[in-house]
């Protein structure tokens, strides 16, 4: 178990990751009239003015559009890239490379955020092409895995996986290794293979640090979820009855 919580100084939950599990559960037949639920993932949509990922909820789960909120939620958005916009001319026209690229990554951010999927994929290949940093390269890759995640979108999830093992094979840190890892093993999960989700949970388990895509306790849970379906017995005893997770 990592030493310390150290949440807070992981990466920002953005997408946040937890919704589209909400969005997925109101879908089924069981939990479709769960009013808790519901609330919870209204909540979250208006807190940061999900605009285009409130339209496609509305959409799959055949809720009624409120016109009002919606128009509210542009509004905001549209004041809020404005001023994202005018950050970037600004650094293009007075400051250096690393502000260009700071002011175009807030953008990307801010996008990814709101749920507006294609255009914040657009603004992070642009803030890719200005970022010289292979650590840095690598945290916009893990961004786009994520978005891929929010969005069950394969291609993307495996494109950018490819592209982040590459990087890393040219001289990524430890705890960017690491990350990658986690983030094979939940989509394996999400592949249904679990024998190499097992693999990539029980190699990181002792050195998790990617809060962004779950809590630790959480990560542990599916760590011996996973394990229990995929290892055979001898292998479950070493690996996890054995091992204090």
């Amino acid at each position: 178990m990592p030493i310390e919580n150290m949440e807070e100084q992981g990466l920002e939950k953005n997408p946040n990751l937890e919704l589209p599990q909400i969005k997925f559960l109101l879908s089924m037949r069981e939990y479709q009239n769960n009013k808790e639920l519901a609330a919870k993932l209204l909540e979250a949509i208006e807190a940061e003015n999900m605009a285009p990922f409130y339209e496609i909820v509305c959409k799959d789960l055949g809720w009624a559009v409120d016109n009002n909120l919606l128009q509210k939620m542009k509004t905001n958005n549209a004041e809020k890239l404005a001023q994202l916009d005018a950050a970037i001319e600004d650094a293009e026209q007075n400051l250096g490379e690393m502000e260009v690229r700071e002011s175009n990554l807030r953008k990307a951010e801010f996008l990814c955020r709101i749920g507006d999927k294609d255009s914040a994929l657009s603004a992070f290949r642009k803030t890719y092409d200005k970022t010289v940093s292979l650590g840095h390269r690598l945290d916009i890759v893990f961004h786009n895995i994520r978005i891929g995640l929010f969005y069950i979108d394969h291609d993307l999830i495996t494109k950018n996986i490819e592209k982040a093992k590459s990087l890393i094979e040219e001289g990524g840190d430890w705890d960017r290794r690491n990350r990658l890892k986690v983030y094979q093993g939940l989509y394996s999960i999400a592949i249904r293979d679990f024998k190499a989700a097992a693999t990539y949970f029980l190699d990181t388990v002792s050195t998790f640090t990617s809060y962004e895509l779950m809590d630790y306790t959480t990560f542990v849970r599916y760590t011996v979820y996973i394990a229990m379906i995929a290892l055979p017995r001898n292998e479950l005893r070493d690996k996890v009855c054995l091992v204090s997770l």
